[in-house]
């Protein structure tokens, strides 16, 4: 290592708070979680009208209510701004029949509809948000999972039992005695649940229902967790979806019901079978996949010719059918169609377009990225709505999608094999073989070894470098380039060990500071689990090398194909260092802050003989671990006889002193101890997928797993405090205490 860089990495982690080991390993009872009710509180005084309001959307034919879908009654409510997340308003079931709380409604409207008049109105005609669902007690809950043995770490395996433990206070079942029922003087009440058959895990936060594509990750650790009756249950209840409305929607609402999610139902089936020998499923699930397939078919794929072949292949996208503000984000759809600073006001057919990109970015589960964006930077990055007024996601063929529905194709032909059905596997794998056909050729830059999404609007492969990147080699598409050359397959994953030894966190969605969720500096936990599954499908061949080094006075950055990124390094995010209110260098062997022998910060142990794939697995789940065991500590975690909670002191910084620590939805880049931000909504902490990603990693990486090294938290305030800026305009360091307080605060009141 140079020197320079030795001082900066020492810098690094000067102060950082240790997390000591005993020989005793107990792990703490799942945290209370209070469970409240959101309170109405406008920010203007209640006597004040609400903003005038322009002509209403045209009414959503997929959802005809006129309190939970778009219309009067939503648009007056949101714009008054009575909750800080108008999810709110729609996850509030009635107190009255429909009938009467439109007559309610239709009273206030006779005269200047008022900020007080709004409150009054929800306060008298809806109850608590949520309240459709209860928590199931979990009948013969094994406290120790077998996974568990597999932990070597006193820390780590009793900081994965805790997590598993939170699975009790995740599980849902449709409480339908919660609505008053019809032949009541005040029913049938409304609400906007789709009621389920069968308990689920909700993600958490204001996740309240369940969700499609998280529900993935949460079967990954459910399945670690010796939960299969959850998971079935689970598959059920998308089995049901299917069977009623011909596709999963992208959630448990109505309001959900013009679009889907990433289509992971039958990875999730394919992994449940293959854990638990259930095979008595397939009869019912199988003519259900065929139905999520051809829903996909003929609802989302279009034909796409490409221009380096010529060859024409039937690609995915991600493509809705709405004309109006979601209502789960009405507000924020409104204001972006309707920004009153807009020189030149949208017309009807452009409000329209946009209400679709919204919906459309919505259904990809990266909503929003600049992957989708013509202008991801319009605007800036502290103001994101600019920006989201140039989205293109239905003109954009994802490389994500495709590579998931060509395993959604080959899993089922192998479903079928075992079924002894040859003619419809031979079916599903020729299906498949052109999906991957398209794949390679739209993709894939043999020379960036990495893949882009397709533009349709340019026809032009995207030259934004993603972590969509990973999908296809998670999927099984491994390019010849990659099986034939072990620098070249390195070369593809060449990024992420630049993540590793320049970042304290994990691996960003991008390298844009846009300031929209899916972008840099957050990194997310399904990412993490799909980039450490694609390095597990290279063949040992290429990967038993030892992890490749950068010449001298140069850094990892200079291992990266050239182009690969699509940006200089110069303008990558910047890496605060705890302890002098500044950034690392970006460029040259001093930018690698994390290096150490044979390893980087909070990466585990170099053993010999490690091939560079290895080296990359034990790197990332090390830091996964350490991103979400420092967080939480860092909010009120610890676990007897090994992890002390910290001091009132240190948890007022995150604003924590009532807390028992949090598991987030997203994390940093640069800083382990904080979650990640920008979006719609605030962070969440509860977290089902984060939770799954934790389990399976501690499942397959528990030998590799050591106790993280976490930052000091008055340290790292102070030094976050005093740096006015970091070196990219979001600012590549999150402040601890600002960006935890609201997350600490929404998990209190929202899970």
């Amino acid at each position: 290592m140079q020197l320079a860089a030795a001082v900066l990495a020492s810098a690094l982690f000067h102060g950082a708070r240790a997390l000591p080991q005993a020989s005793v390993s107990s792990a703490t009872a799942p945290p209370s979680i209070t469970i409240s009710t959101a309170v109405a509180s406008p920010s203007v005084p209640l006597s004040s009208p609400i903003p005038s309001q322009v002509p209403l959307s045209p009414t959503q034919a997929w959802c005809p209510s006129r309190i939970f879908c778009a219309g009067e009654l939503l648009q007056a409510v949101n714009l008054a701004q009575p909750y800080s997340d108008p999810k709110t308003i729609v996850d509030k079931p009635t107190s009255k029949k429909s009938q009467q709380v439109l007559a309610d409604f239709s009273a206030i409207q006779n005269s200047t509809i008022t900020e007080g008049a709004i409150v009054t109105f929800l306060d008298n005609d809806f109850r608590g948000e949520g309240l459709e669902l209860e928590a199931v007690e979990l009948a013969n809950f094994n406290a120790q999972p077998a996974f568990l043995s597999n932990v070597s770490d006193s820390l780590v395996k009793a900081f994965s039992q805790t997590v598993h433990g939170y699975w009790v206070q995740l599980i849902r079942q449709t409480n339908s005695s919660a609505l008053c029922p019809e032949g009541t003087e005040s029913g049938p009440c409304e609400s906007s649940l789709i009621p389920l058959n069968h308990t689920f895990v909700v993600p958490g936060g204001r996740f309240r229902e369940q969700y499609y594509w998280d529900s993935y990750w949460i079967v990954q650790g459910l399945i670690k967790s010796e939960l299969f009756d959850i998971v079935n249950d689970t598959l059920q209840n998308f089995m049901d979806e299917l069977e009623n409305f011909g596709f999963i929607p992208n959630g448990g609402r109505i309001y959900y019901l013009d679009r889907s999610q990433p289509p992971l139902f039958i990875r999730m089936l394919s992994d449940y079978v293959s854990a638990s020998n259930d095979t008595t499923i397939l009869k019912r699930a199988l003519p259900l996949a065929e139905k999520e397939l051809k829903w996909w078919t003929d609802n989302r794929t279009l034909n796409v010719t490409s221009p380096f072949t010529n060859q024409t292949y039937p690609m995915a996208h991600y493509s809705v059918n709405n004309t109006a503000p979601r209502p789960e984000s009405y507000l924020q759809d409104y204001l972006t169609a309707n920004d009153p600073s807009l020189q030149t006001p949208l017309t009807e057919d452009e409000r329209e377009n946009l209400y679709a990109e919204l919906a459309s970015g919505a259904e990809t589960g990266w909503d929003y990225s600049s992957r989708w964006m013509a202008q991801p930077l319009a605007g800036g990055s502290n103001n994101t709505t600019p920006a989201l007024r140039t989205l293109n996601v239905r003109k954009t063929v994802p490389v994500c999608l495709n590579s998931i529905l060509y395993k959604a194709h080959s899993l089922v032909a192998d479903l079928y094999d075992a079924q002894n059905d040859s003619s419809s596997a031979a079916a599903h794998r020729s299906t498949a073989a052109s999906i991957r056909a398209g794949i390679l050729d739209l993709f894939w830059d043999s020379s960036k070894l990495a893949f882009y999404d397709f533009n349709l609007t340019s026809n032009a492969r995207s030259n934004l470098f993603t972590a969509a990147t990973f999908y296809p080699l998670w999927n099984g598409i491994i390019p010849d380039e990659l099986l034939s050359s072990s620098d070249k397959a390195f070369g593809a994953f060449a990024t992420l060990n630049m993540v590793l030894n320049r970042y304290n966190g994990t691996l960003p969605v991008t390298f844009l500071e846009s300031g929209q969720q899916w972008d840099a500096p957050n990194a997310w936990p399904p990412h993490q689990y799909i980039a450490l599954e694609a390095l597990r499908a290279l063949p040992s061949n290429v990967t038993s090398n030892a992890l490749p080094t950068p010449g001298s006075g140069k850094s990892t950055f200079d291992l990266i194909p050239s182009g690969q990124i699509g940006v200089d390094e110069s303008a990558l995010p910047g890496q605060l260092i705890i302890g002098t209110g500044k950034n690392a260098t970006k460029t040259g062997a001093a930018a690698d802050i994390n290096t150490r022998n044979g390893t980087v910060a909070n990466g585990g142990n170099a053993t010999s003989g490690e091939g560079w794939a290895a080296t990359l697995q034990r790197e990332l789940a090390n830091r996964y671990v350490a991103s979400t065991l420092c967080s939480w500590h860092a909010t009120g975690g610890e676990i007897p006889n090994l992890l002390p909670r910290l001091s009132d002191k240190e948890l007022n910084v995150t604003q924590s002193v009532n807390n028992t620590g949090n598991m987030f939805e997203k994390f940093s880049i640069s800083d382990i101890d904080s979650a990640g931000r920008g979006g719609e909504y605030t962070v969440q902490a509860g977290f089902g997928w984060t939770n799954g990603v934790l389990l399976w990693v501690a499942s397959n990486y528990g030998n590799v797993l050591v106790a993280p090294s976490c930052p000091d938290i008055l340290e790292q305030a102070q030094t976050t405090s005093t740096s006015k800026t970091n070196a990219a305009p979001a600012g590549a360091a999150v402040s601890v205490s600002s960006m935890l307080f609201s997350v600490v605060v929404a998990a209190l009141v929202n899970f």
